[in-house]
Protein backbone atom coordinates (compact mmCIF):
# COMPACT_ATOMS: atom_id res chain seq x y z
CA UNK A 1 0.00 0.00 0.00
CA UNK A 2 1.12 3.35 -0.93
CA UNK A 3 2.29 6.06 1.29
CA UNK A 4 0.44 8.61 -0.86
CA UNK A 5 -3.55 8.90 -2.05
CA UNK A 6 -2.11 9.80 -5.63
CA UNK A 7 0.70 11.75 -8.01
CA UNK A 8 0.11 15.07 -7.06
CA UNK A 9 0.14 13.45 -3.19
CA UNK A 10 3.72 12.15 -3.98
CA UNK A 11 5.26 15.29 -5.02
CA UNK A 12 3.40 17.49 -2.71
CA UNK A 13 5.03 15.15 0.29
CA UNK A 14 8.44 14.69 -1.44
CA UNK A 15 8.47 18.60 -1.67
CA UNK A 16 8.22 18.45 1.64
CA UNK A 17 11.02 15.99 2.28
CA UNK A 18 13.33 17.82 0.74
CA UNK A 19 12.09 20.98 2.87
CA UNK A 20 12.86 19.66 5.92
CA UNK A 21 16.46 18.25 4.40
CA UNK A 22 17.16 22.00 4.08
CA UNK A 23 16.46 22.24 7.85
CA UNK A 24 20.05 20.07 8.69
CA UNK A 25 22.77 21.93 9.13
CA UNK A 26 25.36 19.48 8.57
CA UNK A 27 26.09 17.70 5.27
CA UNK A 28 24.21 14.74 4.45
CA UNK A 29 23.73 11.71 1.56
CA UNK A 30 20.90 9.17 0.72
CA UNK A 31 21.61 5.51 -0.11
CA UNK A 32 19.77 3.20 -1.46
CA UNK A 33 20.31 -0.08 0.77
CA UNK A 34 19.22 -3.45 -0.35
CA UNK A 35 16.74 -5.29 2.26
CA UNK A 36 15.16 -8.36 1.71
CA UNK A 37 11.62 -6.26 0.93
CA UNK A 38 13.47 -3.83 -1.54
CA UNK A 39 15.76 -1.48 -1.89
CA UNK A 40 15.31 1.06 1.29
CA UNK A 41 16.30 4.73 1.49
CA UNK A 42 18.96 5.68 4.18
CA UNK A 43 19.93 9.71 5.25
CA UNK A 44 23.27 9.60 6.77
CA UNK A 45 24.12 12.66 8.55
CA UNK A 46 27.65 13.97 10.53
CA UNK A 47 31.22 13.18 10.51
CA UNK A 48 32.36 10.35 8.48
CA UNK A 49 34.38 9.21 11.27
CA UNK A 50 32.48 10.01 14.46
CA UNK A 51 30.44 6.98 15.83
CA UNK A 52 27.53 6.24 14.36
CA UNK A 53 23.98 6.53 15.44
CA UNK A 54 21.10 4.85 14.38
CA UNK A 55 17.85 6.65 14.43
CA UNK A 56 14.38 5.72 13.58
CA UNK A 57 11.44 8.18 13.10
CA UNK A 58 8.08 8.76 14.41
CA UNK A 59 4.89 7.55 11.45
CA UNK A 60 4.02 9.53 8.94
CA UNK A 61 6.73 11.40 8.90
CA UNK A 62 10.31 10.30 7.49
CA UNK A 63 14.26 10.22 8.17
CA UNK A 64 14.86 14.30 7.27
CA UNK A 65 12.00 15.13 9.70
CA UNK A 66 14.00 13.31 12.52
CA UNK A 67 17.63 14.19 11.39
CA UNK A 68 16.37 17.92 11.47
CA UNK A 69 15.41 17.42 14.96
CA UNK A 70 18.86 16.14 15.83
CA UNK A 71 20.89 18.64 14.47
CA UNK A 72 22.80 19.49 17.93
CA UNK A 73 24.42 15.98 17.77
CA UNK A 74 25.56 15.92 14.18
CA UNK A 75 28.99 17.57 14.68
CA UNK A 76 29.52 14.23 17.23
CA UNK A 77 27.96 11.64 15.63
CA UNK A 78 27.19 10.01 12.35
CA UNK A 79 23.40 10.00 11.88
CA UNK A 80 21.77 6.81 10.15
CA UNK A 81 18.23 7.34 9.61
CA UNK A 82 16.50 4.76 7.50
CA UNK A 83 13.23 6.04 6.00
CA UNK A 84 10.26 3.40 8.21
CA UNK A 85 8.49 0.95 5.93
CA UNK A 86 4.84 2.11 4.77
CA UNK A 87 5.59 5.14 7.25
CA UNK A 88 7.34 7.90 4.55
CA UNK A 89 7.30 9.15 1.21
CA UNK A 90 10.71 8.13 0.44
CA UNK A 91 10.39 4.89 2.49
CA UNK A 92 9.50 1.15 0.99
CA UNK A 93 5.54 1.58 -0.15
CA UNK A 94 4.21 -1.34 1.93
CA UNK A 95 3.33 -1.61 5.26
CA UNK A 96 4.93 -4.38 7.31
CA UNK A 97 3.51 -6.74 10.50
CA UNK A 98 3.97 -5.68 13.58
CA UNK A 99 3.40 -8.81 15.20
CA UNK A 100 6.05 -11.11 14.18
CA UNK A 101 9.96 -10.45 12.52
CA UNK A 102 9.40 -8.41 9.69
CA UNK A 103 10.80 -5.08 10.74
CA UNK A 104 13.81 -7.17 12.78
CA UNK A 105 14.63 -8.56 9.35
CA UNK A 106 14.66 -5.49 7.86
CA UNK A 107 16.89 -3.07 10.12
CA UNK A 108 18.91 -6.36 10.20
CA UNK A 109 19.35 -6.05 6.46
CA UNK A 110 20.07 -2.21 6.81
CA UNK A 111 22.77 -3.04 9.71
CA UNK A 112 24.36 -5.60 7.56
CA UNK A 113 24.81 -3.79 4.41
CA UNK A 114 26.15 -0.71 6.16
CA UNK A 115 28.73 -3.10 7.88
CA UNK A 116 27.60 -2.36 11.32
CA UNK A 117 27.75 -4.67 14.39
CA UNK A 118 26.29 -3.05 18.02
CA UNK A 119 25.38 -0.28 17.69
CA UNK A 120 23.35 2.62 19.22
CA UNK A 121 19.95 3.02 18.89
CA UNK A 122 17.27 6.02 18.80
CA UNK A 123 13.52 5.21 18.19
CA UNK A 124 10.68 8.15 18.06
CA UNK A 125 7.25 6.82 18.54
CA UNK A 126 6.57 4.35 16.05
CA UNK A 127 10.25 4.08 15.55
CA UNK A 128 10.31 3.50 19.05
CA UNK A 129 8.18 0.46 18.97
CA UNK A 130 10.73 -1.38 15.79
CA UNK A 131 13.89 -0.34 17.98
CA UNK A 132 12.59 -2.00 21.26
CA UNK A 133 11.42 -4.66 19.21
CA UNK A 134 14.73 -5.00 17.66
CA UNK A 135 16.70 -4.94 21.02
CA UNK A 136 14.25 -7.57 22.17
CA UNK A 137 15.04 -9.85 19.58
CA UNK A 138 18.76 -9.61 18.64
CA UNK A 139 20.33 -7.53 21.71
CA UNK A 140 23.57 -8.55 20.63
CA UNK A 141 23.11 -5.75 18.29
CA UNK A 142 22.13 -2.72 20.28
CA UNK A 143 24.94 -1.64 22.51
CA UNK A 144 22.30 1.25 24.27
CA UNK A 145 18.58 2.01 23.63
CA UNK A 146 17.25 5.39 23.60
CA UNK A 147 13.35 5.83 23.56
CA UNK A 148 11.56 9.09 23.01
CA UNK A 149 7.73 8.96 23.27
CA UNK A 150 7.96 5.22 22.06
CA UNK A 151 5.01 2.78 21.13
CA UNK A 152 4.34 -0.39 22.41
CA UNK A 153 5.03 0.12 25.89
CA UNK A 154 1.89 1.49 27.29
CA UNK A 155 -0.92 2.78 25.81
CA UNK A 156 -3.44 5.82 26.90
CA UNK A 157 -7.02 5.98 27.09
CA UNK A 158 -8.38 5.00 23.28
CA UNK A 159 -11.43 7.17 24.66
CA UNK A 160 -9.89 10.08 25.29
CA UNK A 161 -7.83 10.34 22.34
CA UNK A 162 -11.12 9.70 20.39
CA UNK A 163 -12.87 12.43 22.20
CA UNK A 164 -9.53 14.66 21.55
CA UNK A 165 -9.00 14.04 18.35
CA UNK A 166 -12.20 12.83 15.99
CA UNK A 167 -13.99 15.69 16.21
CA UNK A 168 -11.38 18.31 15.07
CA UNK A 169 -9.82 15.85 12.71
CA UNK A 170 -13.53 15.56 10.96
CA UNK A 171 -13.48 19.41 10.93
CA UNK A 172 -10.35 19.62 9.62
CA UNK A 173 -10.65 17.31 6.77
CA UNK A 174 -13.86 19.02 5.70
CA UNK A 175 -12.94 22.20 6.11
CA UNK A 176 -9.14 23.20 5.76
CA UNK A 177 -8.35 26.16 7.47
CA UNK A 178 -5.51 27.43 9.92
CA UNK A 179 -7.61 27.85 12.93
CA UNK A 180 -9.07 23.94 11.87
CA UNK A 181 -5.76 22.68 12.11
CA UNK A 182 -4.20 24.46 15.18
CA UNK A 183 -7.14 22.48 16.50
CA UNK A 184 -6.47 19.59 15.24
CA UNK A 185 -2.64 19.36 16.40
CA UNK A 186 -3.52 21.38 19.61
CA UNK A 187 -3.98 18.04 21.93
CA UNK A 188 -0.58 16.58 20.10
CA UNK A 189 1.60 19.50 19.70
CA UNK A 190 3.86 20.28 22.66
CA UNK A 191 5.06 23.78 21.00
CA UNK A 192 3.82 25.34 17.17
CA UNK A 193 6.08 25.17 14.40
CA UNK A 194 4.55 26.96 11.02
CA UNK A 195 6.62 24.19 9.32
CA UNK A 196 5.68 20.99 11.07
CA UNK A 197 1.84 21.90 11.33
CA UNK A 198 1.35 22.65 7.61
CA UNK A 199 3.53 19.24 6.44
CA UNK A 200 1.08 17.32 9.32
CA UNK A 201 -1.69 18.94 7.55
CA UNK A 202 -0.79 18.07 3.98
CA UNK A 203 -0.17 14.49 5.84
CA UNK A 204 -3.48 14.13 6.68
CA UNK A 205 -4.71 14.43 3.00
CA UNK A 206 -2.26 13.04 1.46
CA UNK A 207 -0.90 9.54 3.69
CA UNK A 208 -3.80 6.56 4.00
CA UNK A 209 -4.22 6.19 7.63
CA UNK A 210 -2.65 3.19 9.21
CA UNK A 211 -4.90 2.63 12.02
CA UNK A 212 -2.93 -0.48 13.45
CA UNK A 213 -1.57 0.53 17.08
CA UNK A 214 1.80 -1.53 17.54
CA UNK A 215 0.98 -4.06 20.05
CA UNK A 216 2.17 -3.62 23.88
CA UNK A 217 5.61 -5.81 24.69
CA UNK A 218 5.21 -8.36 27.08
CA UNK A 219 6.73 -8.57 30.85
CA UNK A 220 9.07 -11.15 29.47
CA UNK A 221 10.74 -8.94 26.36
CA UNK A 222 10.99 -5.85 28.62
CA UNK A 223 13.14 -8.21 30.96
CA UNK A 224 15.42 -9.61 27.92
CA UNK A 225 16.33 -5.63 27.53
CA UNK A 226 19.88 -6.32 29.31
CA UNK A 227 21.65 -3.51 27.36
CA UNK A 228 21.32 0.30 29.18
CA UNK A 229 17.77 1.90 27.86
CA UNK A 230 16.69 5.66 28.39
CA UNK A 231 13.41 6.15 28.43
CA UNK A 232 11.69 9.37 27.97
CA UNK A 233 8.01 10.38 27.87
CA UNK A 234 5.37 13.34 28.30
CA UNK A 235 3.73 14.09 31.00
CA UNK A 236 0.75 15.14 28.83
CA UNK A 237 1.02 12.28 25.89
CA UNK A 238 -2.46 10.97 25.52
CA UNK A 239 -1.18 8.23 23.06
CA UNK A 240 1.36 6.82 25.52
CA UNK A 241 1.33 8.58 28.89
CA UNK A 242 4.90 9.01 29.97
CA UNK A 243 4.11 8.28 34.00
CA UNK A 244 3.32 4.90 33.14
CA UNK A 245 5.92 4.30 30.09
CA UNK A 246 8.30 4.86 32.58
CA UNK A 247 7.27 3.48 35.61
CA UNK A 248 6.79 0.12 33.51
CA UNK A 249 10.17 -0.29 31.54
CA UNK A 250 12.37 0.54 34.75
CA UNK A 251 10.24 -1.85 36.27
CA UNK A 252 10.84 -4.34 34.35
CA UNK A 253 14.11 -3.66 31.92
CA UNK A 254 17.15 -4.43 34.60
CA UNK A 255 19.30 -1.31 32.94
CA UNK A 256 16.50 1.18 32.39
CA UNK A 257 16.07 4.64 33.21
CA UNK A 258 13.12 6.89 32.55
CA UNK A 259 12.39 11.02 32.43
CA UNK A 260 8.92 12.39 32.26
CA UNK A 261 9.27 15.31 30.01
CA UNK A 262 6.94 18.01 31.72
CA UNK A 263 4.32 19.68 29.66
CA UNK A 264 5.05 17.65 26.85
CA UNK A 265 2.83 16.10 24.65
CA UNK A 266 2.92 12.70 22.00
CA UNK A 267 5.31 15.62 19.78
CA UNK A 268 8.07 16.92 22.26
CA UNK A 269 8.53 21.03 22.12
CA UNK A 270 9.82 21.66 18.66
CA UNK A 271 12.02 24.40 19.88
CA UNK A 272 15.82 24.79 20.08
CA UNK A 273 16.14 24.84 23.70
CA UNK A 274 14.27 21.36 23.43
CA UNK A 275 16.54 19.90 20.62
CA UNK A 276 20.10 20.87 22.81
CA UNK A 277 18.23 19.50 25.75
CA UNK A 278 17.17 16.39 24.08
CA UNK A 279 21.33 16.27 22.14
CA UNK A 280 22.93 16.62 26.00
CA UNK A 281 20.97 13.71 27.54
CA UNK A 282 21.45 11.16 24.37
CA UNK A 283 25.10 12.66 24.24
CA UNK A 284 25.15 11.74 28.14
CA UNK A 285 23.37 8.37 28.14
CA UNK A 286 25.46 7.16 24.84
CA UNK A 287 28.89 8.16 26.27
CA UNK A 288 28.41 7.62 30.03
CA UNK A 289 30.82 4.56 30.75
CA UNK A 290 30.09 1.84 33.04
CA UNK A 291 31.81 3.31 35.42
CA UNK A 292 30.39 6.45 35.21
CA UNK A 293 32.58 8.64 33.20
CA UNK A 294 31.44 10.45 30.13
CA UNK A 295 33.48 9.10 27.14
CA UNK A 296 34.88 11.01 24.50
CA UNK A 297 33.02 9.75 21.29
CA UNK A 298 34.95 9.56 17.60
Amino acid sequence: MNTYRNESARKRLDEWFIRFCERIDSPFESLEVPTRFGDNHVLVAGPPGATPIVCLHAMRTGSAFLVSELNPVLDRYRVIAPDLPGQSIRGLQTRLPLNDDSHVHWLTDILDELDLGATKLFGVSWGGFIARQFSTSVPGRVEKLALLVPAGIVNGSHLTGLAKMALPLLRYRLWRSPENLRRLLEPLFSSWDEGWAQYTGDAIQDMPFDFRIPPLATDQELEDLRMPVLALGGSDDISFPGKDLVTRITALAPNAQGEVLQNCKHCPPLTQNFRSWLADRLVTFFELGDDGELRVSG
